[in-house]
């Protein structure tokens, strides 16, 4: 079983054997030569005492789980995770940097993650289709039942205002494929007009500068992984589906076998991201063998994460060491922050500690 600390947030004190401390706990420090470290680093030290360290995690992979997250890749880009099984590593061996979204890879093994109509908007626009010469521009996606509904511009010596109604699917070498069921262009029936001339969607666009997208005939193709940004995400797609307003991928064959699932520390969070095994670095922290469960601070709506902004999210929240030297660290959602130059109101810690379920 193991429980929370009972140093949980304990105050910032002078150590002679703080630099100890940053050898031994689970959680590295960098410490300045007066030997003082953050709160955060010495709560961790007061709390955590010597790991095995017969094995090098450097090189090792830290497995994912998420649940209800809303992760935000862009500004304007947000993947709705349901739910995802998964693993991450360093593009270059060594620490994953949570810093860093460039260096390092997370892999899909099952998972299952929403787009709404705005983030398909946003990535077309600025990912897929932001090149000069572009012959797609000022794109709109919505839903609309089990098809999506895309408008923009096609370039193709004048501006073409256009409107196509598609389904959508995968195939077999795993892309999307967006398929026409009813296109209109300069207001009229676009397929009777592209027939009335021998053309088709492919003759009409180039994508040789696009990221992710193809063109075959009248049908587009998108790579769901190649059109993010960073941090590089891998998964073979094997459905997706238009549900609501977003439009749901499917990860990961049903008939695979999948490895033994993840328990979190704290099983009692509905929303939360948990890491285990390899070294995390994040700001000053290393993590060896890492144990962090982060969880959302208000867990009565998704948890809404921000990579370029976590550190904001954690300086809001408060964190737990466990006994076992893992962190179960709560943050609140990147919506939920103060405005610049307004100090967050920390959050009040629950009564009796959350005993987390034994692994």
């Amino acid at each position: 079983m193991a429980t929370a600390s009972s140093h949980v947030n304990a105050p910032l004190h002078a150590s002679p054997d703080i630099g100890d401390a940053c050898l031994r706990s689970r959680v590295v420090r960098e410490c300045d030569p007066a030997g003082r470290a953050s709160a955060i680093a010495w709560r961790v030290a007061n709390a955590v005492s010597t790991p095995d360290t017969s094995l090098d995690t450097t090189h090792a992979t830290t497995r994912v789980s998420m649940r209800h997250v809303d992760f935000y890749v862009d500004p304007d880009v947000v993947l709705h995770i349901h739910h995802l099984d998964g693993t991450m590593r360093a593009k270059n061996g060594g620490p994953v940097i949570f810093d860093d979204k460039q260096s390092f890879i997370i892999t899909l093994e099952h998972a299952e993650v929403g787009l709404t109509g705005a983030d398909l908007t946003a990535l077309l626009n600025k990912y897929v289709f932001g090149y000069r010469g572009s012959p797609l521009s000022h794109l709109h996606v919505r839903t609309e039942g089990d098809h999506i509904v895309q408008s923009g511009r096609l370039h193709k010596g004048i501006d073409l205002p256009f409107e196509m109604t598609a389904t959508m699917d995968v195939t077999a070498d795993g892309l999307i494929r967006i398929h026409p069921t009813k296109t209109k262009i300069l207001g009229v029936n676009g397929d009777k007009l592209m027939h009335a001339f021998g053309l088709s969607l492919e003759k009409l666009i180039d994508l040789k500068g696009a990221t992710g997208a193809t063109v075959h005939g009248n049908d587009l193709f998108l790579d769901a992984t190649r059109i993010l940004p960073p941090p590089t995400i891998q998964g073979r797609i094997s459905a997706v589906r238009v549900e609501g307003d977003e439009v749901v991928q499917v990860f990961g064959s049903p008939s695979a076998v999948a490895r033994k699932p993840l328990v979190p520390p704290d099983t009692t969070a509905p929303n939360y991201m948990y890491y285990k095994g390899g070294t995390l670095r994040f700001g000053k922290l290393l993590m060896l063998d890492a144990e962090m469960q982060i969880v959302d601070l208000d867990p009565s709506d998704v948890f809404r994460f921000d990579l370029g902004r976590y550190s904001e999210q954690l300086v809001a929240g408060y964190e737990r060491t466990l006994v076992d030297q893992g962190l179960e660290v709560w943050m609140r959602d990147v919506d939920k922050l103060p405005s610049p130059g307004q100090v967050a109101k920390q959050p009040e810690m629950p009564a009796h500690p959350v005993t987390p379920t034994s692994r």
